[in-house]
């Protein structure tokens, strides 16, 4: 959970990814002197159902003691994916506004077919969503085989995966956050990490891949010199 926030979420907020979002969408009146809620409430209740009937995970935001940017935030904050927006307009040219959360998109859709279009939408969302978080991490994973490379790419905030001993060395485990730690903080100009850290710049061995690269025989651990029998990926 901690890394799917860490991931996605922005500025404003949670981004969630649509197939775990307890809500993906949510309607919202633009009420006006031309649109009156109870006028807003039959047009809304209309889109809500098809959503539903679509199994859309949806909710109306009828609140009335809250204006239409108050909600915007409030939606936006907790990364609900689509925000269909209802206003004079929309109503007269039976369509909606479709914004959506993880890049701000606004789209125009026509209220006839709502829900199937919106149930395209979510799938297009939750993929483009995942192409642009692994474009980012790959953009960020380095392969290396000496010590001399290992801090400099921590500092880039690089994933580093480097040959290794096995498991079974939990020493040298303890060695690299140790030698990590105090060059990071050399580099820094400093002797300890102040108590408030939130994160300690030590790195820490994140997993085995079951995706292996190839391991050439003879290929030494990158922290014991000891000969490698897999490749460990690490980050902090």
């Amino acid at each position: 959970l901690g890394v799917m926030i860490m991931v996605h979420g922005d500025d404003t907020g949670l981004v969630l990814p649509p197939k775990i979002a307890p809500l993906q969408a949510v309607v919202v009146p633009v009420i006006s002197k031309n649109l009156k809620y109870e006028d807003a409430k039959v047009y809304c209740d209309g889109i809500l159902k098809d959503l539903v009937n679509s199994g859309i995970r949806a909710k109306y935001d009828d609140r009335e003691m809250y204006n239409p940017g108050w909600k915007y935030n409030h939606w936006e904050q907790k990364g609900v994916p689509i925000r269909i927006e209802v206003g004079p307009r929309d109503v007269k040219n039976k369509q909606a506004r479709i914004v959506t959360r993880f890049n701000g998109e606004k789209e125009d859709f026509p209220v006839e077919g709502l829900g199937a279009a919106m149930v395209q939408k979510l799938d297009t969302i939750q993929s483009a969503m995942f192409t642009k978080a692994k474009k980012a991490r790959d953009e960020h994973l380095v392969q290396i085989t000496e010590w001399k490379d290992f801090v400099p790419n921590l500092e880039l905030n690089n994933l580093i995966l480097t040959p290794w001993c096995g498991g079974e060395h939990q020493e040298w485990e303890e060695w690299v956050k140790d030698k990590s730690r105090e060059e990071s903080l050399k580099n820094q100009g400093e002797e300890e990490e102040a108590e408030t850290t939130a994160v300690s710049v030590a790195a820490k061995s994140l997993c085995i891949p079951f995706t292996q690269p190839d391991l050439p025989e003879g290929t030494k651990c990158i922290a014991s010199g000891l000969p490698a029998t897999c490749w460990v990926l690490w980050g902090r």
